[in-house]
């Protein structure tokens, strides 16, 4: 599927720019910030509207590049559904397709919530907290926490050895906000700016992953199987099948 794969490069290739312009950014700012306590929004405000506002924005177009992707990937070539004339096939499939939903939901936070991090500044390092900051700072913790989340559920569609990595970027970015929370409230903020710098670096791996992984054409897909049930040559959904996985000839168990 060409424009799967179109996706996941334009995906990679967004991921690449905002990563450049994010380095960009912090070289520019003012040499007094100390990237070890101050966060990368505190970065941000003191170059408003410069390269890291440009580099959250390119990294949620590129995240929102995936999402109608995984959709295609995920979905037979003829539109069908499997085990349509079996009650607890059509179970199973409602299950999927919510919990498909549930992460598309996800993965729109995630990107919802970058563009308003980007667009809403946060306050000036020092200074009491506004509006405009409580909704920098909320919107980030939404994205923070859906898109490992999103991930999670995703991985169920991705194969076993993708599938390991996007779940332990998932574990490890929930882990790492776990810790952030506890530096900027009980911790004093010791090592709040490196805490955060090492989630964003991981959460941004797991979607390169995903993305590399419509690159490689390598998400779910339906494997037709001639004469199962459920309509002409669909035997359903594996859980670890890819739309890269050859059709399987079914022949008949010879007798000894």
């Amino acid at each position: 599927m060409p424009g799967i794969r179109n996706s996941g490069l334009l995906a990679l290739g967004g991921i690449a720019l905002a990563a450049l312009l994010a380095v960009i950014g912090h070289l520019e700012v003012n040499e007094d910030l100390n990237p070890w306590s101050l966060t990368v929004s505190d970065y941000a405000v003191s170059d408003r509207g410069g390269v890291i506002d440009v580099a959250m924005v390119v990294l949620a177009v590129a995240t929102a590049a995936l999402l109608p992707a995984l959709r295609r990937a995920a979905t037979p070539p003829d539109g069908s559904r499997p085990g349509a004339h079996q009650t607890e096939a059509r179970q199973t499939g409602a299950r999927q397709t919510g919990a498909g939903r549930l992460t598309e939901v996800l993965l729109a936070a995630w990107v919802g919530g970058l563009l308003l991090a980007a667009v809403v500044p946060t306050n000036e390092p020092g200074l009491p907290m506004d509006t405009a900051a409580y909704v920098h700072r909320y919107a980030s913790v939404v994205a923070f926490l859906a898109l490992p989340v999103g991930g999670w559920l995703l991985a169920r569609r991705l194969p076993d050895a993708t599938a390991r990595w996007v779940r332990g970027f998932a574990l490890a970015s929930l882990t790492l906000a776990a810790v952030m929370v506890w530096s900027a409230y009980p911790g004093d903020r010791v090592l709040l700016g490196l805490i955060e710098r090492l989630l964003i670096l991981t959460e941004v791996a797991l979607v390169a992953t995903v993305a590399l992984t419509l690159l490689r054409r390598r998400v779910e897909h339906a494997v037709p199987v001639p004469g199962a049930t459920g309509g002409p040559g669909w035997r359903g959904r594996h859980p670890r099948a890819t739309i890269d996985e050859p059709r399987r000839r079914v022949t008949p168990v010879r007798g000894a």
